[in-house]
């Protein structure tokens, strides 16, 4: 593979460099295969980007090596890249605004890629046409394990909010984190805000903690999490990101954030594999289920639930 070449993609010239590159050591994959993952990808991780503000993490030697978050778009960002400025509250940098990139086609995608951007976060709103953030279009409950709890606890407590969502007439989806745990969401008609979402959430993470106390924990205390699963409600908070569906991880192999059936998620829940858990996808794996069976996510698109009231 070459080390530096120009490509065309969709009517825009780019020019990919240090393709050989290896970003994760344990597997030695590529720079290049990351660009092709993310190529071959497109078609189903870009309808779940469009639109939203995405905050990139870059590793640029590797994911053995330092990293760092980018909200604001790069120096020397392409004219032809779509962005997005918007208000910036409690900013680190002291900014009241940051030029986001909003990463709505291939061409975005690459380059980003070829940024060695691995992970692609993205908050539950879109932006608007007329340039402003709007209400929540998904509520999203974030399922993070705390030692020796794992994917296997996490698919317990995904049942049990599958269950709470089907009492309230929601269609719940869930997908792996790419990481140690596991997300779930709801497609929303855009009427609620993000507070109010976010009660929502807490109040049904809230109910599973006094239900299951042993399994399940909602308060934020890092201290109280051992072997239990955080239903983490405060993904629904504007500030916030939550990974992208189909997007890499930096871990040690190139797993990704993969949508998966409910039937897997039963299977997990009864696993008692502890050396080799399961619902743990890379970006080969993801690649095999999508010329399987698609986007496990599709419905999202067009489906549009009111947030439960009462």
């Amino acid at each position: 593979m070459p080390s530096k070449v120009n490509v065309d993609v969709e009517g825009r010239t780019l020019g990919l460099s240090n393709l050989e590159k290896v970003l994760y050591p344990e597997t030695g994959t590529t720079k290049g295969e990351i660009i092709q993952y993310y190529t071959h990808v497109a078609p189903v991780l870009l309808p779940h980007l469009r639109d939203r503000p995405v905050t990139r993490k870059r590793w640029p030697n590797g994911v053995e090596e330092a990293s760092f978050f980018e909200k604001n778009a790069p120096r020397g960002t392409p004219s032809w890249v779509r962005t997005a400025e918007l208000p910036s509250p409690g900013s680190t940098m002291d900014r009241e605004t940051v030029v986001y990139v909003m990463a709505d086609d291939l061409a975005t995608l690459v380059w980003l890629a070829n940024l060695a951007v691995l992970e692609l976060h993205v908050p539950q709103w879109t932006v608007g046409a007329d340039g402003k953030g709007t209400h929540p279009d998904r509520l999203v409950v974030d399922l993070d394990p705390g030692e020796p709890a794992n994917i296997i606890e996490c698919c317990q407590v995904a049942l049990l909010l599958g269950e709470l969502f089907d009492d309230a007439g929601l269609a719940s989806y869930p997908k792996t984190s790419g990481s140690k745990g596991m997300q779930m969401y709801v497609a929303l008609d855009g009427s609620a805000t993000d507070d109010e979402v976010s009660g929502y959430a807490r109040g049904l993470a809230q109910r599973l903690e006094r239900e299951h106390p042993k399994l399940v924990i909602s308060r934020m205390e890092r201290a109280a999490r051992g072997g239990k699963v955080f239903i983490d409600w405060s993904q629904n908070n504007g500030a916030k990101t939550t990974i992208a569906p189909y997007s890499v991880r930096a871990r040690a192999h190139p797993t990704v954030s993969t949508p998966v059936t409910w039937d897997e998620v039963e299977q997990g829940a009864r696993s008692t594999a502890r050396k080799r858990l399961p619902l743990q996808f890379d970006i080969d794996d993801v690649l095999g289920r999508l010329a399987d069976d698609g986007d496990l996510l599709e419905p999202m698109l067009t489906e549009a639930h009111a947030l439960p009231t009462g």
